[in-house]
């Protein structure tokens, strides 16, 4: 089935057609620009022109840069407070006239690994990690999603939470060289690995694609490994989850 996958970050609103079946995108991505209130009307509208751009008329699957429990946002993230208690598949529904499937942008993308990537087949618990705005992650047990774990929001030191200081967007903010960021995001990963346990990580975000610039940093037992899906997780996952 075509479906219409949209990925939800900080910095930008993504989507692309994609073949729900097989995981393959069917056209190139189209990004526009997150507005920068981040509000919640105001993104509505950036949805519905990346929509009309794909003239596409059918169910939108959606990731979103949240906590989202039965299709109502729990946490903000890097958005506007304003998005908090939103039912986020009505609200883009209402300004598209489409239906929405909605769901964490992190367990999106970590479902397209799971299913058409490189976790095919991988058993024990999997942590999917995305590097962006934020630290988005998506938990799977023998290959079953464990839904909205945020353990970018684990607090660290005077940081509410630690992708306030260990995410890519803090890297180019800061201009930290990739040793410097490296050796941030390695101490992310051992408060995963000591907090959750996994078998094996895998790095999905735009970052991921340059893991061999900072994979000597990352000093944890756990094995970690780069996505090859890479920003088209988010889209392929979104899209994927209109048929579960």
């Amino acid at each position: 089935m075509e479906v219409l996958g949209i990925d939800i970050g900080g910095s930008g609103i993504k989507g692309a057609l994609v073949d729900s079946e097989t995981g393959e995108m069917l056209t190139k991505r189209f990004r526009l620009p997150t507005p920068p209130s981040r509000k919640p009307q105001e993104m509505a509208e950036v949805v519905d022109q990346l929509i009309k751009h794909f003239d596409y008329k059918g169910p939108v699957g959606c990731g979103f840069p949240a906590t989202i429990k039965k299709g109502v946002v729990k946490s903000y993230g890097n958005l506007h407070k304003k998005w908090l208690g939103v039912k986020v598949n009505e609200l883009f529904s209402e300004a598209t006239g489409l239906p929405f499937t909605v769901i964490n942008d992190a367990d999106a993308a970590g479902f397209a690994t799971m299913n058409y990537g490189i976790g095919k087949g991988k058993m024990g618990l999997v942590v999917m990690i995305t590097i962006g705005t934020g630290l988005g992650s998506g938990v799977f047990l023998d290959g079953r999603l464990i839904p909205n774990f945020e353990l970018g929001h684990i607090p660290y030191k005077k940081h509410s939470k630690i992708e306030s200081w260990a995410a890519a967007s803090i890297k180019e903010k800061e201009n930290l060289s990739y040793e410097k960021w490296g050796k941030r995001f390695n101490k992310f990963l051992a408060l995963v690995e000591l907090i959750v346990a996994p078998d094996l990580i895998i790095l999905g975000g735009g970052t991921s694609k340059d893991f061999d610039q900072f994979k000597d940093h990352i000093k944890i037992d756990t094995p970690v490994i780069a996505s090859k899906l890479r920003n088209h997780a988010g889209i392929i996952g979104a899209a994927a989850a209109v048929a579960q």
